[in-house]
């Protein structure tokens, strides 16, 4: 299958650059997999467009500022640093020369990456100081990156301090102080994510209660969304793309609640593509059913993938040519996807993180 098959131009202005002001006032685009109409209303339509005893399972996942800005020691020049995965502590032995939980050992996207040899030195100031050296360079401006504090300051908390909220780069802007708040879903917590399971912005606690008095039920998953969620595809062929794996945790009531589902022939409603491959990965491991647990998933899904667990699906518009869009065409069919991409781009709707939604049922 060729990667350029799910291309498609996508005017500049359409890339959401700003978070409208209420979040549930976005866009909708409806997609009937059976008939192929598509109908255009907002996200606040949705306890009128779902049904009782649906079950809309949602990622509770929370992004941290994994964005670290500084400079080389003892040159000065500046450095930017992403912080991608965290290894475990006895990973690297550097980690026992400093009290524990004041250091950590990370996978980073580093800048200036060809001035980033091992060895190098680099500082990131804030309310607290954080120092870093490169212990190894990879690929692709990758570095393993050893950090610690050494006034004491728990490491998490010092990120948290002065770290910024990783915008993706199609955001044209510096991030703000409002994004710490709105580049979070109303039902963020479980701290571990660079990137916002970003279909979960467009709820509030107004439209959860209007579900509720639906009488839709909800469960929670977590996947920490790591960089393989949005790695660019490098390849030709779609077949020979890999992700990189994501750590998933699923609680015993939210397991029971999903199988309850499935067993009673219910729709199972994903928010996001990262439930999406979270429930999907588990259910093509226990076949078809959801065990609880935690792991950690590479599933690429694209088109020829059969579906074990949801049935309906809320997504914003994604990238061209990138594994999300892949995994929205496989659920609802190439053909079909590109018909309501055509027309979200004809009416303007706005795409990416910050932009609006389309639910396929």
């Amino acid at each position: 299958m060729d990667v350029r098959d799910f291309d498609f131009h996508l005017p500049p202005e359409l890339i959401a650059q700003e978070p409208i002001a209420d979040r549930a006032a976005a866009r909708l685009m409806v997609v009937d997999r059976a008939s192929g109409a598509l109908t255009h209303t907002r996200i606040t339509a949705l306890p009128a467009i779902l049904q009782p005893a649906d079950l809309v399972v949602v990622n509770n996942t929370r992004v941290f500022p994994a964005r670290l800005l500084g400079h080389r020691d003892p040159s000065g020049g500046a450095v930017e640093c992403l912080l991608v995965t965290r290894y475990e502590s006895d990973t690297y032995p550097t980690c026992t020369r400093h009290v524990p939980g004041t250091c950590q050992t990370w996978q980073a996207l580093m800048h200036p990456g060809q001035k980033l040899h091992p060895g190098a030195q680099v500082t990131f100031d804030g309310t607290h100081r954080i120092h870093g050296e490169v212990l190894e360079q990879k690929f692709f401006g990758r570095r393993t990156l050893h950090l610690w504090t050494d006034d004491g300051t728990p490491l998490d908390h010092a990120i948290d301090a002065i770290g910024h909220v990783p915008l993706p780069p199609y955001i044209k802007r510096d991030d703000r102080a409002a994004d710490r708040d709105r580049y979070q879903t109303v039902f963020a917590r479980e701290r571990g994510s660079i990137a916002a399971p970003t279909a979960g912005l467009h709820f509030t606690p107004d439209l959860l209660a209007a579900l509720a008095k639906r009488g839709v039920e909800r469960a929670e998953i977590t996947l920490h969304v790591g960089y393989g969620t949005f790695q660019p595809v490098r390849v030709d062929r779609v077949e020979d793309h890999r992700l990189e794996a994501e750590h998933y945790e699923i609680a015993p009531a939210a397991a029971d609640a999903i199988n309850r589902a499935l067993a009673d022939r219910r729709r199972v409603l994903a928010v996001g593509t990262t439930t999406t491959r979270t429930l999907e990965a588990v259910a093509q491991a226990n076949r078809g059913r959801i065990v609880a647990g935690a792991g950690a998933t590479d599933l690429f899904i694209y088109p020829g993938f059969e579906f074990r667990a949801v049935t309906a699906l809320l997504t914003n518009f994604h990238m061209p040519k990138s594994s999300l869009l892949m995994l929205v065409s496989a659920f609802a069919g190439r053909e079909l996807v590109r018909k309501a991409y055509d027309a979200a781009v004809a009416d303007r709707y706005r795409f990416y993180s910050y932009g609006d939604a389309m639910l396929i049922l």
